[in-house]
Formats: structure tokens, C-alpha cells, sequence
């Protein structure tokens, strides 16, 4: 399955798995975990494998987290957007001014390189001496590309009971995130119908 790092970052506000919210960027331990499980998926310059969170850092992570899940919102709809946040959402404006801003905090140029027998490849030139700032853009980035490319238009929050994920659409009537969040939705269907068929059958009596 192809993993995008705006949905990585959203989805670090899950289902705990026992009725409520988890968030995988809570401490900064929490963050520094999360930011090296996306080396590969960020850039190489990046060198998220080997960052290490701070305070600052993990509450910048949570801010842009916060602009990301507000446009997501704004993409999905007039579907509602995920749950967890629906209440609480940075205002659309603000999220985009968010996003751009963080983006810009790193400026590259993309450099070819193509060494004997090797296929062309991209490598990405930056004169920032500022690793958290890198991260930052980098994330900022692949969330424009993200919400401006196709998958914005398969984007859904998942309607499943107690999940809070946001997921992109990989066949036309996919409902549910997961196969286990399908299950859950189809069960607590089978629940509502025969408890009001239980409560229809009362009134009669």
C-alpha cells in the first residue's frame, strides 16, 4: 500500500482501541519515533532517521498536523471530516497561510545526477544549516503536493464506529479505512437494525 507522508502525519490522531484517541505525537519521544519511522518517505538530505525531537520541534509537528487535518477536512467535504478534531478544526485560511509559510522555511534546488550505468536521480540541494526547519518544509511539501495532486479527490474520513483515520480511496465503493474498521461498521449496522425491529415488535405488543 502507498504510504504519503501527509497521510503519515494525520494519522498520527488514531483509534486507541478502546474507544478513544490515541496520538503518536504526544511526547517528544513519541515524535522522535514517528519522525524516524518516515526516513525513506522524506527526502534523503532530511536525515529523518537520525533526528531527535525536541519540545519546539514536537509542538511545531502538532501545529502543522493541526493546518494538515484542517484542509483534509476541507477536501473531503460536504462528507464530514474525521471525528476527532471535526469540533476543533484551524480555520481553512489559516491552515493554508500555516502550511505555506512552513514550506517556504527551506529553500532547495533539485540537482541531476547520473553516474555511469546508473538511471538519472534527483537530489535535493539546500544551503539550510537547520535540520528541524528541513523537516518541517519537507513535511509542508509533501502535504501541497499531496492535497494538489489526484489522491485529494479519493481522500475520505473513515465512517467506521470509533475510527478517526483519514485514508485515500484505492477502489470505487471502499467505505472504511481498514478491512478490521469494514467489520466493525457492518456489525454495529446489524445492531441498529435488529434493535429497532426488537423495539418495533414491543411497540406492536
Amino acid at each position: 500500500m502507498e504510504r504519503w507522508p501527509a497521510l503519515e502525519l494525520a494519522g498520527t490522531i488514531r483509534h486507541d482501541g478502546d474507544g478513544g484517541v490515541a496520538d503518536d505525537l504526544a511526547t517528544t519521544e513519541d515524535a522522535t519515533r514517528w519522525i524516524r519511522g518516515q526516513d525513506g518517505l522524506l527526502p534523503a538530505h532530511i536525515g529523518a532517521g537520525e533526528l531527535t525531537a525536541d519540545e519546539d520541534l514536537k509542538r511545531q509537528i502538532v501545529e502543522l498536523r493541526r493546518a494538515v487535518r484542517a484542509l483534509f477536512a476541507r477536501a473531503v467535504s460536504p462528507a464530514p471530516p474525521s471525528p476527532a478534531d471535526a469540533h476543533r478544526l484551524m480555520p481553512a485560511e489559516q491552515a493554508l497561510a500555516h502550511l505555506n509559510a512552513t514550506a517556504a522555511r527551506e529553500l532547495i534546488a533539485p540537482q541531476l545526477e547520473w553516474r555511469h550505468e546508473a538511471p538519472p536521480a534527483v537530489r535535493l540541494l539546500t544551503a539550510q544549516d537547520d535540520p528541524h526547519g528541513a523537516l518541517l518544509a519537507a513535511l509542508s511539501r509533501a502535504a501541497i503536493d499531496f492535497l494538489s495532486g489526484p489522491q485529494r479527490e479519493q481522500l475520505r474520513a473513515c465512517t467506521a464506529p470509533r475510527c478517526v483515520r483519514y485514508f485515500v480511496k484505492s477502489h470505487g465503493r471502499q467505505e472504511w479505512c481498514k478491512t478490521s474498521c469494514g467489520n466493525r461498521a457492518r456489525a454495529a449496522r446489524h445492531y441498529r437494525r435488529h434493535r429497532v425491529a426488537s423495539e418495533d415488535d414491543s411497540a406492536l405488543g
